[in-house]
């Protein structure tokens, strides 16, 4: 005798104090690619695809840099600070009313001509990294506080926090990068054991400027690994992205009616637009002067000022119903209405209104202004 899954989920269910469902994804159902315009708004609001290896990387090489290059000048203003208060001992020695601000007021703008340089390169290194990848955008939306992000549900906290793939990745980065810089640093450390060990028959300066070197080389093999790690990072973060934005249908069809309006309301200026075109079509057809016609089918009216127009205009078309009503009014307006079937079929496949009418249909239409004009001679006589 077996069980069948609804038996275990209700037997999990009994078991269980809490709803299984908080443990159900929240993006179900996202399954569309983000819009443009999401894109757009989440940049806005400051999601965007940004890793911070890279600025990391480019802080901790650059600032590394800096120090390695301002090193002599720092020693030699360090020594010089030192003979100086060297030859202050005497002097507060004897002195009773000598303060704390008296012996750093010689120090202050010498630390401040120090760490200035150093501060920044480290602030054009952190904001290269951030312009490299997201370019420049400055907004504040990121760290104002959102009390809808409060989710008083501890499980689903956790679940979302602590069991998610980005915390996956980043424990991974983590233990990677740990595992790299260590095992590098080991073999550079081994390698120049010998080196550190001469260290102890140096000078002050020497050994200085020795462990500043073995560090130089730490600092260049750890930032070289972030460089490494930050493109596979921000690829991954750019999957993360995109997956965090992607859409359910229903908001799809929201996105759509926001931007381009309820599609009832647009079918409805659509009808009421083609109206007024055709209001503003019946209105040219009193001053045609021939309509060519299917006769039931089609109805072409056509206009022509010989020293305005270079060929004759089409000023008005219609099919059934609508051609029905150009015949009316132009039998109402003395307009002539000649029948001519492939020349009037012609004309509503291949002249819209306000075109001149083609090259090789001009002497068809040629010939029927001539009937129409010589009609209307004989009626005046």
């Amino acid at each position: 005798m077996g069980y069948r899954i609804d038996d275990f989920i209700l037997l999990l269910e009994d078991l269980v104090p809490f709803d299984l469902q908080l443990f159900a994804a929240e993006d179900e159902g996202r399954t569309e690619e983000p819009t443009e315009y999401k894109k757009r708004k989440a940049r806005e609001e400051g999601k965007v695809v940004k890793t911070q290896e890279l600025i990391s990387a480019l802080i901790l090489l650059f600032g590394f840099v800096s120090i390695y290059i301002i090193f002599k000048y720092v020693m030699k203003n360090s020594v010089g600070m030192m003979v100086n208060y060297l030859g202050m001992v005497d002097e507060v020695a004897r002195s009773s009313d000598t303060n704390v601000i008296y012996l750093l007021k010689p120090i202050l703008p010498l630390m401040v001509r120090f760490i200035a340089p150093i501060f920044g390169v480290v602030f054009i290194a952190a904001l290269a990294g951030n312009v490299i990848q997201v370019g420049f955008k400055f907004t504040t939306k990121t760290i104002q506080p959102d009390l809808e992000r409060i989710n008083p549900n501890p499980i689903r906290f956790f679940t979302k926090v602590l069991f998610t793939r980005q915390a996956a990745v980043n424990l991974g980065k983590s233990i990677f990068k740990i595992a790299a810089i260590s095992i590098v640093s080991y073999l550079l450390v081994r390698k120049d054991i010998h080196t550190i060990a001469k260290t102890i028959d140096m000078g002050i300066v020497q050994g200085v400027k020795l462990a500043l070197i073995i560090a130089f080389k730490l600092i260049m093999v750890t930032g070289g690994v972030l460089l490494v790690l930050s493109l596979p990072d921000y690829l991954f973060q750019r999957f993360e992205h995109i997956e965090s934005l992607k859409m359910t249908r229903q908001e799809l069809k929201e996105e759509r009616k926001l931007l381009e309006g309820d599609p009832l309301v647009r079918a409805r200026m659509r009808e009421r637009q083609r109206e007024f075109a055709r209001r503003r079509m019946m209105q040219e057809v009193p001053k045609a002067d021939v309509v060519i016609t299917n006769p039931t089918h089609y109805a072409v009216a056509l206009k022509y000022e010989a020293f305005k127009m270079t060929a004759p205009v089409c000023v008005a078309k219609g099919q059934d119903l609508i051609a029905q009503r150009i015949k009316k009014i132009a039998e109402e307006n003395g307009v002539s209405v000649v029948e001519n079937k492939p020349l009037a079929r012609e004309l509503y496949r291949r002249v819209d209104i306000g075109d001149e009418i083609p090259d090789d249909l001009f002497s068809a239409v040629a010939e029927v202004l001539a009937f129409v004009y010589k009609l209307k001679k004989k009626a005046v006589i």
